[in-house]
Parts: C-alpha cells; structure tokens; sequence
C-alpha cells in the first residue's frame, strides 16, 4: 500500500514557517524563503538583525541556494525599501566593460562611447546595490569597488570628478574567497571590507528537514501554471528527494518538481526516482585552476590587441581603445601579466 499525504494539509511536518516577533511587518521576499529547519531560522535571524542597518553584508553559499533571495529579503526590510534594489552578475559581464556597468562613463571615454551613461550605483543612489558572483570580478574593478566602500564616492570612466553615492552594498558568491586571495585573483583588503556581516546560506542537503514545504510549495507553484491540480503527494516521494544529495539545491529541485508536475497524471503526485541520477561527479574539478584559467584567457585577448595594434596602447587605433578599457588600466595589466609590448613593436617593424 503507498501512503499518501494530502497536498495542502497543515500537519507539523509540512506548516509554513512563521517565524518569531519582528521589529517591522515581513516583507514578501522573506515570506517567499520556504521552510522551518534551524539551519534556515538562523539565517532568517541574521536578515531581520541586519537589515535595518547599513552594514555591508557577504552571502556565502553554493550554486542555486537562493542568495539573490536573501539578499532582496535584507533590501525589502531596510529603511532602503523603497529605493531601488539594482543586482549586478558580475560574471555576466566582460572583464573590459564591468567598470563602465557599474560606474558609468563620459562621451569618448572609449571607442564606442558616443554619449554620457550613468552605471549601476548612480541608478542605485538611496538603496540597494546586489553584487552577484563577486568573486569574478576583475582586479582593477576591485580597487573602484574599495574605494566606494570606503569613501562612498567614485569617478565614471573617462572622468575624473568624483560623484558620491549613498548605496548600501550587499555581494553574494559561491566561490571560496579565500583561496582567490591565496591565488592573486582577489584583494584582501576588498575581502575585509565586504565581509562585516557574513551571511552562509545552507545547501538543501543541510536543511532536508524542509523538503515537505518546498516540495507542497513548488508543486503548488507549477501545477498552477499548466492548470493541474494535484490531491496526494506520496510519502516516497518525500523519502526519495531527501535521499538525493542535491549538487544543484533548490534550483536543481525547482526543475525536478516541474518537470514531475509536466508528467504525472492524476490526482496523486510523485517522482521517478530515476529522475536524480546524477550524470556527472560531484568530486569532478576542472583540470586548470579558475584563478590561472582567467589569467590565461586575458594574457590571450591582451596579446591579440597588442598584435592588431603592433604594439600601441593609447591613441584611436591603439590596444587600450580595441580593449574598450583606460590606457592606465591595460598598462597595469600588461604588467601584473609580464606581457613584453617591445616584441610586438619588433614583429611589426620586421613585416
């Protein structure tokens, strides 16, 4: 006989966290956060300890734990609220073009700047500036972001007038910061500067506890979408996705719910457990490290521009102008990388 449990039923095992006393009513994006476990209460505490201030905070956590939501929950509790809340993937955009994305740049700034555009921060001014994946973002770019950090004021690309910016800053990454500092690919003092509030989000399989409420609130979720209405959840099925360790959590558990509620027929819901079977190793590493991997890719681009330009940094027709980034910046770049530009001042004199 299966055992079933009722879709909607209010037992202990399934009812919606509520949390305690909070200093301001709760907001939508932290009644969106589903689940009762203590590793998630504590983190919940964390957002309603910190949000009403303007300490800088770092969400830690792996690939699909839902930083983003964390970091709306800090925003929508502030006294920023009604401000914007601007997210930025830092790994989303190209290295060259990740200082104008943020800090906006002036008229001829670059090749390609025919007009004035303001960046993230400016567009942030009053709330929320969301730094997703920060660990990727390029060393140069670091030392603008330390600077607002620390004096709340930058300079858009091309310019030198420093503009001041009331943003509260929040940065998410899954990435081990630490062993980026030990490989050169990010600033320690950086490092110092965002970490005032660490915040770690629990993978899934640390809060397997909550699997009943996520699942009853997925399936409630996608089943409405496609017009389908599910009575039973079956036991084993709770039992099933508790034993799956989740490598890709609860975005990972988002697709495998949909795609149950896409093929079960009926009035009783399940997954296949044929489903989880992983098709790759959680151990698996890549064979270059990221740090080197980075590195290579711009020693690569960098020598491609010197070559196009034989050798020339500044000027229209130069590396720095192809490159759509400062003439100081390349320079500090060509250095940190040991790129030699005389040899491709040689190899052009010896056409």
């Amino acid at each position: 006989m299966v055992s079933m449990m009722t879709f909607g039923e209010k037992s202990e095992t399934v009812a919606p966290y509520r949390g305690g006393e909070m200093a301001r009513p709760r907001s939508a994006e932290l009644d969106a956060i589903v689940g009762g476990s203590s590793a998630l209460r504590e983190v919940l505490q964390q957002v309603t300890l910190v949000a009403p201030t303007d300490a800088t905070v770092l969400i830690l956590g792996e690939t699909g734990t839902g930083k983003e939501l964390i970091a709306r929950a800090i925003h929508s509790q502030s006294n920023r609220a009604s401000r914007p809340f601007i997210r930025v993937n830092c790994a989303a955009i190209p290295s060259s073009l990740i200082a104008s994305e943020l800090f906006g740049h002036e008229k001829g700034a670059f090749t390609g700047a025919l007009q004035r555009r303001l960046g993230r921060f400016e567009a942030a001014q009053g709330g929320t500036v969301f730094l997703d994946e920060i660990g990727e973002l390029p060393l140069e770019t670091q030392i603008t972001l330390l600077r607002v950090l620390q004096e709340r004021e930058f300079e858009r690309v091309g310019s030198s007038q420093p503009i001041s910016v009331d943003v509260r800053i929040i940065a998410a990454t899954n990435r081990d910061l630490n062993a980026a500092i030990e490989g050169g690919a990010f600033r320690r003092d950086l490092f110092y500067r965002l970490n005032v509030f660490p915040i770690h989000v629990p993978a899934l399989r640390e809060r397997l506890e909550d699997m009943p409420q996520l699942v009853e609130h997925l399936l409630e979720r996608y089943a409405s979408k496609i017009g389908k209405r599910f009575k039973v959840i079956k036991m084993n099925t709770i039992e099933t996705l508790r034993a799956h360790d989740w490598p890709g959590n609860i975005r990972e558990l988002q697709n495998v719910i949909e795609r149950a509620v896409i093929l079960c027929e009926g009035e009783a819901f399940s997954v296949d457990e044929k489903w989880l079977r992983r098709e790759f190793s959680r151990g698996t590493t890549p064979a270059v490290p990221l740090v080197t991997t980075i590195a290579d890719r711009e020693r690569e681009l960098i020598e491609a521009a010197l070559a196009e330009s034989k050798g020339r940094i500044a000027g229209p027709a130069g590396a720095a102008a192809r490159l759509g980034i400062p003439r100081q910046t390349l320079d500090s770049k060509i250095a940190n990388l040991q790129i030699s530009k005389d040899r491709f001042k040689a190899r052009a004199a010896s056409y």
